[in-house]
């Protein structure tokens, strides 16, 4: 029997550089998703369509998807927050649009100016304009969302299983192609993830899911297993562990995808990276924002499966 693959969604270009006091110039940025591809990545989300003044670390988006032709068998995410962002996106060679939303009014105010309804309302105009664009269907991104704050807000505290559940029910009604739940803050424990999983699922019915966690209180890699052992066959992870959100106040550390690859792949799952070349990536980004990556596997290196 082959092994159950889990797919890894790469998120360091985009969610692990944009919490670094490093800026990086766009050519490097380009040399960190060539450098991923290499190493195994499909999925990556390379560039955020934020604008510059709030997150300056994801200037020059263009700039970095011009220099990333369209390749086969590879998908580039780009993030936006509203139509504006999503315009942005359209004008450049972006395979997938990710809008972010939030399960909370409180960090949706604070990170997009938008409540909950207000985002749900923004992203129903997205999904209208794609359905009245009269545009060729395959040459139009793809289309996911991510919940943000899923497991805690850091403005309004707890989020409940039925608030998460209520919102992923709205957005899969609207017919995106995946929803993402994110634990921005990492607040999350293991057994909260196999509730709201439960709950999720229920809510969007067809529509696939994906699971972002944050290591910022080491539960990063136990809660991705408990994803994995519900089901979830999706999961984000930054190179290195590097990055966060700077909307958030303490939301550090992203899982580090090393960390979860080697974790995975011990265990007998596919994942179809390059464990050496990860590392390796990992301590290269690290010389280039100014501090060892976080993670524990470039520090101590991965250990050969007997």
């Amino acid at each position: 029997m082959n092994p159950r693959p889990i797919q890894i969604v790469e998120v360091g270009p985009r969610d692990g550089l944009q919490n670094e006091k490093a800026i990086l110039e766009p050519a490097v940025r380009v040399e960190l998703v060539r450098r991923l591809e290499a190493a195994g990545a499909k999925r990556i989300e390379a560039v955020s369509f934020v604008h510059p003044k709030y997150v300056p670390q994801m200037a020059g988006a263009e700039e970095v998807m011009a220099a990333l032709p369209k390749t086969p068998g590879r998908s580039r995410i780009g993030l936006v927050l509203n139509g504006k962002g999503y315009d942005r996106a359209l004008g450049t060679a972006v395979d997938e649009v990710n809008v972010s939303l939030s399960a909370s009014d409180g960090f949706g105010l604070k990170n997009a100016g938008l409540s909950v309804a207000g985002q749900v309302e923004m992203l129903a105009g997205i999904v209208a304009g794609r359905a009245n664009s009269g545009g060729d269907r395959d040459a139009t991104p793809s289309l996911s969302a991510t919940i943000s704050c899923v497991w805690g807000c850091p403005f309004d505290g707890e989020v409940s299983v039925e608030q998460v559940a209520d919102l992923v029910g709205r957005i899969g009604e609207l017919g995106v192609d995946e929803i993402a739940l994110a634990d921005t803050i990492g607040v999350a424990d293991p057994w909260a993830v196999t509730r709201v999983v439960e709950a999720a699922r229920k809510a969007a019915r067809d529509t696939p899911l994906r699971l972002h966690f944050h290591d910022t209180r080491n539960t990063g890699l136990a809660n991705a297993y408990a994803g994995v052992e519900a089901g979830i066959d999706v999961l984000d992870a930054s190179v290195g562990g590097i990055g966060g959100c700077p909307f958030a106040p303490g939301a550090t550390g992203n899982v580090a995808t090393e960390d979860l690859v080697y974790m995975l792949e011990r265990a007998g799952y596919s994942t179809g990276y390059d464990l050496d070349a990860l590392i390796e990536t990992a301590r290269w980004i690290g010389d280039k924002i100014g501090r060892p990556a976080p993670s524990a596997l470039s520090r101590a290196g991965g250990w050969p499966k007997a």
